[in-house]
């Protein structure tokens, strides 16, 4: 069973880097020059007028590369024939942002219309969101193609839990490729964005492993039952701010979710965690390498997939 995962592991690297191999930063250079300006300055808009969208296109992202691939599937409107990802549990009444994507795809549209995929569009909104954040840059290699379907069910299987112990938590990531240095890394994402109370329930009046002033200010907002869509922040030293205060608090025993207290708990990734508390540039530098690996997640490249001119549905 170990040698049999061991080479389904390697099929995935394999593909994977075969597809990266297609890739280029500038892939638009003659067929829509003015692609990655206005993307950028449209993202910049969004953050400005709303900083919590910045997590929420981060998160569209890596919602959308963890379910199948980087190919905008997310995106989908569900039809009569398939229920797409967007119903999924992990993503109703959670995902948001579409509207801006949709804004910035139309914007791309009216420049270059067909040549700019969906796909593309995530991934460098995701690095821009990031930016405009005050976090670190890195180069988003494109050519990304959109998927035509989408799968309801993938969601379940292939996205971790926030209720997830760390050793679920490792295997999750390692199925995707990720080792648990970067698993800790990507989790860095939750330094901006946040959490239904829902989620974080259990945790703030359950669990021992917390810090009693830290619960405490959030179960007035979050009791027992109800207010199960009240938010709170993932982090809330610097909720807006793209910076290391999220593995800060995580060391204080002030992690939001359970799935995040659990890579600072007595476990393997103690040290990674305390190395990132102390270390924001090596977060930086660690977190970017984690997201050019993400976005080259199981990609449609070269003749596969298609360019929507609707991120919402497949062409006709």
């Amino acid at each position: 069973m170990a040698f049999y995962r061991a080479c389904l592991l390697f099929v995935f690297l394999l593909s994977s880097r075969l597809a990266s191999a297609q890739l280029s930063a500038n892939y638009y250079a003659t067929t829509c020059p003015r692609a990655l300006f206005t993307i950028r300055a449209a993202v910049h808009r969004a953050v400005v007028k709303e900083h919590r969208m910045g997590a929420s296109l981060l998160r569209l992202h890596f919602h959308d590369c963890f379910v199948n691939g980087c190919d905008a599937s997310v995106l989908l409107d569900d039809t009569e024939t398939f229920t797409g990802e967007k119903t999924a549990g992990a993503n109703a009444n959670s995902l948001r942002g579409y509207e801006v994507i949709d804004s910035i795809k139309s914007e791309v549209e009216n420049i270059c219309p067909g040549v700019v995929s969906c796909a593309d569009i995530l991934a460098l909104a995701a690095r821009d969101s990031v930016v405009a954040l005050g976090g670190p840059s890195w180069t988003v290699e494109l050519g990304r193609r959109d998927s035509s379907t989408t799968s309801y069910s993938a969601v379940a299987s292939n996205l971790p839990s926030p209720f997830m112990d760390l050793s679920a938590l490792i295997s999750a990531f390692a199925n995707k490729g990720f080792n648990a240095q970067e698993m800790v890394a990507l989790s860095g994402a939750h330094s901006i964005g946040q959490a239904r109370c829902l989620l974080f329930r259990d945790r703030i009046h359950k669990e021992s492993n917390i810090d009693s002033s830290f619960a405490t200010s959030l179960q007035s907002n979050c009791p027992i039952t109800g207010n199960n869509d009240t938010l709170a922040s993932l982090d809330t030293t610097s909720p807006f701010f793209f910076d290391n205060a999220y593995f800060k608090n995580l060391v204080n025993n002030e992690g939001l979710l359970h799935s995040d207290q659990q890579l600072f708990n007595g476990g393997s990734t103690d040290s990674q965690v305390n190395t990132y508390a102390t270390n924001f540039a090596t977060f930086y530098e660690d977190f970017a390498n984690a997201m050019i690996k993400m976005g080259n997640l199981s990609l449609l490249t070269a003749t596969d997939g298609q360019i929507r001119t609707n991120c919402r549905q497949k062409n006709n």
